[in-house]
């Protein structure tokens, strides 16, 4: 209540210092249902709702040409809402009012010139657009690539100054000029931005087999799908393994060309998107999201990354309208929508109903993919259902190759069903053998030397396994948990609060570790603090029966010695 109230003051305080400073004040501007209007677009605005924010912004339009927050706030969410033709046609008709004179408004009239390919027109504008550049990080980032990429479409030469430099970006940006111009120096851009260690970026993958099947290099295309991790969670590059293994090599040039420099722009934008993504800017992430669809509409898979902004803010009315792009066509992606629509049927209803309805579409699959079937398998056990969950998972083992990083994985899935339901034998059999094949896998390192923590056995070797995999994950929550559990249990109280307060910080929520610190708390004589933890653990949504039981006995007795 206090933050809506805040920033109803705020919002005030800035509609009234914009109408002061403008260029013409008219005491009718400052209509009660104009401000109204004005104050229910911002908000709505900032609760992600642009559908609600435009028709606001509608109905107090008379600003629009005399107030220029009021034009950037309606144009900017014209965009978020996905109509950028209409936002760019309320900007040039402005700009001769003189009325548009902030970075998103030049932006749009570059991007209306790139799409219409007047690439001698954005000279003037870039100079323009030239003063906005230093206002933050990003904007800078735009400027430098935007004009490098409308020199390489005037001269149709590669941009040779070095001088900026944006790490990754650059790289990135130097793979797709010299694939613009058919240069051979793509493909080895492209494999370094690949194997970068500064982070995933397994997404341009796509654009290299777009290369080699450009340059019809069909055996090297089809030797790199066979090494693609078929249980890969990464979309596009499950849709890239799939046509090239049933030839249908026609789709890459179907959704990108890098001859297009629509394309091109609209990867980067696409990029920009998921940097304000990282910031926890949705606003502007949507806005990019946006702009990157609008230059390549063709490449509708990169609307799941503007689906997935909505669904995280549980805006689903947004979430299943984008979802209608995705139809049986393309597997992985149509498989990927049920998969949403279930998830929200879960939110919205309940997870029984979520289930039944991700069943029935699963049965209408004649010969489903393994990755559709892993999925299946990771349905049933996040839904608590073990038993099917391993029926799923021991059919898969029978398909892999039992030295593969994918049998492993499986065999980490399954036994950890195994132990769920208490079958400790076949879950410390299926965990070790994935061990044999990747021995230091920190998370299944961390699993079986938690859960043999849990029920005291080989202590010492579960806390060696615990620590190997503290070493390669210092910062995993779950580990650190882990790692200060098994500190507890050899009476360590010291090291183990060292531990689990770090976990708690990071996990501040989760009801094992909160139950674990109460533990550790208590021990340390901390009683008043360990009740507070327990009574954490005990409120929260994700605590089971069982936890709740033993945490109720905690709060009446405290620990009991055994």
């Amino acid at each position: 209540m206090i933050k809506k109230l805040k920033l109803i003051l705020f919002i005030v305080f800035f509609v009234y210092q914009t109408f002061a400073h403008s260029k013409t004040v008219d005491s009718n501007d400052f209509n009660p249902k104009y401000l109204s209007g004005y104050l229910s677009a911002i908000i709505s605005q900032n609760n992600l709702n642009s559908n609600a924010a435009v028709k606001y912004f509608n109905s107090s339009k008379i600003l629009m040409n005399k107030h220029q927050e009021f034009l950037k706030e309606y144009a900017v969410t014209l965009t978020i809402d996905g109509r950028v033709q209409k936002s760019i046609n309320i900007i040039k008709k402005n700009s001769d009012q003189n009325n548009s004179n902030f970075f998103e408004a030049k932006l749009l009239l570059l991007i209306d010139n790139f799409k219409k390919k007047k690439f001698d027109q954005n000279i003037e504008l870039l100079n323009e657009f030239k003063e906005y550049r230093d206002y933050d990080n990003y904007q800078y980032i735009i400027y430098e690539v935007l004009k490098s990429y409308n020199d390489l479409f005037l001269t149709k030469e590669i941009n040779q100054n070095k001088e900026k430099k944006f790490g990754n970006l650059s790289l990135i940006n130097e793979a797709f000029q010299y694939c613009y111009l058919d240069q051979p120096e793509a493909s080895t851009k492209f494999i370094s931005i690949i194997n970068s260690n500064e982070g995933d970026y397994s997404r341009y993958l796509f654009f290299y087999l777009n290369t080699l099947i450009k340059k019809k290099d069909y055996n090297s295309a089809n030797q790199i799908s066979k090494s693609i991790n078929i249980l890969d969670s990464n979309l596009l590059i499950q849709q890239s393994k799939q046509w090239i293994d049933n030839s249908n090599y026609n789709k890459f040039e179907e959704f990108f060309s890098c001859n297009n420099e629509g394309d091109i722009l609209a990867e980067f934008f696409f990029l920009i998107s998921n940097f304000y993504v990282a910031d926890n800017n949705v606003k502007k992430s949507n806005f990019y999201s946006n702009i990157s669809n609008y230059l390549n509409p063709k490449f509708y898979f990169n609307l799941t990354h503007l689906l997935e902004n909505y669904f995280k803010n549980k805006n689903y009315k947004k979430t299943k309208k984008l979802l209608k792009n995705f139809n049986d066509k393309e597997e992985i992606y149509y498989w990927y929508k049920l998969k949403k629509i279930s998830q929200i049927i879960h939110n919205e209803k309940n997870a029984n109903e979520s289930l039944s309805y991700i069943e029935t579409k699963f049965k209408e699959y004649s010969n489903p993919s393994l990755k559709i079937i892993y999925d299946m398998a990771n349905i049933y056990k996040r839904n608590k259902e073990f038993k099917k969950s391993i029926t799923y998972y021991s059919f898969l083992l029978e398909k892999l190759n039992t030295n593969s990083e994918e049998f492993a994985d499986v065999l980490y899935k399954r036994g950890s069903s195994y132990e769920r339901l208490k079958e400790y034998e076949n879950s410390d059999k299926d965990l070790l053998k994935s061990l044999s094949i990747k021995p230091d896998e920190p998370y299944v390192l961390n699993y079986l030397g938690y859960g043999w923590l849990e029920r005291e056995y080989k202590i010492e070797d579960a806390i060696d396994m615990l620590d190997k995999a503290y070493k390669q994950k210092k910062n995993d929550p779950f580990i650190i948990d882990s790692v200060g559990w098994g500190y507890y249990l050899i009476g360590d109280f010291i090291n183990a609060e060292k531990f689990l307060k770090k976990a708690i910080q990071l996990m501040p929520n989760d009801p094992i570790v909160n139950d674990h610190y109460g533990d550790v708390l208590w021990k340390l004589n901390r009683k008043i603090q360990a009740k507070y933890y327990w009574q954490s653990a005990l409120n929260s949504k994700e605590s089971e029966e069982e936890m709740k039981k033993n945490i109720s006995k905690k709060l009446l007795k405290g620990l009991i010695e055994s």
